[in-house]
């Protein structure tokens, strides 16, 4: 596990988390409960780490709904900031572009 998602999950333990507006909107556009998001978020496989990340450190991770259909998360934590935990953005990936376990991306 990364130490940026082990941050992430202590800020979510803690109920420190916001999620940011671009969130909000791809959540919607998804048709992706916050819940779904927030009660599966311990289960998550880390697929890609961005420690040094210009924004703050952040974290994809591979989640499922309660459908246990496939969501990406990028959850990160503000620059030269401890909290909060911030849901970056989540999505349902495309099949085309992910291999069939949705961990990697396909090579173009």
């Amino acid at each position: 596990m990364s130490n940026t998602f082990e941050k992430v999950l202590e800020l979510i333990r803690a109920g420190d988390v916001k999620i940011s507006e671009h969130g909000y909107d791809e959540l919607a556009a998804d048709d992706i409960l916050v819940r779904d998001v927030m009660f599966h978020v311990a289960n998550s496989a880390v697929l890609e780490d961005y420690p040094d990340y210009p924004k703050g450190p952040c974290v994809l991770v591979l989640q499922k709904d309660d459908e246990g259909k496939p969501l990406h998360v990028v959850w990160g934590i503000p620059k030269d900031a401890l909290s909060p935990a911030v849901l970056v953005t989540a999505y349902r990936p495309e099949p085309s572009l992910w291999t069939e376990d949705f961990m990697r991306r396909k090579k173009k």
